[in-house]
């Protein structure tokens, strides 16, 4: 039986915790990109999403030179 990784696929879902990395993969989210033509209520919508996601969020986007839409 194959073991299925809970680890980050890449280092954008790095510092998330399991439900909100699978919100994001579920929602095609797997950028800063596309995480920034997203609102914060659009992401906190989603299944699995927190509150508590949010400013980790936010860091990823501001480090790559974006912002929430």
């Amino acid at each position: 039986m194959k073991k299925v990784s809970t680890e980050p696929s890449n280092d954008f879902f790095a510092g998330l915790g399991a439900p909100a990395r699978r919100a994001l993969e579920n929602a095609g989210i797997n950028s800063p990109a596309r995480l920034s033509k997203k609102t914060k209520k659009e992401i906190l919508q989603l299944h699995g999403m927190g509150p508590s996601s949010i400013p980790k969020l936010e860091r990823k986007l501001n480090a790559a030179g974006l912002n929430f839409k």
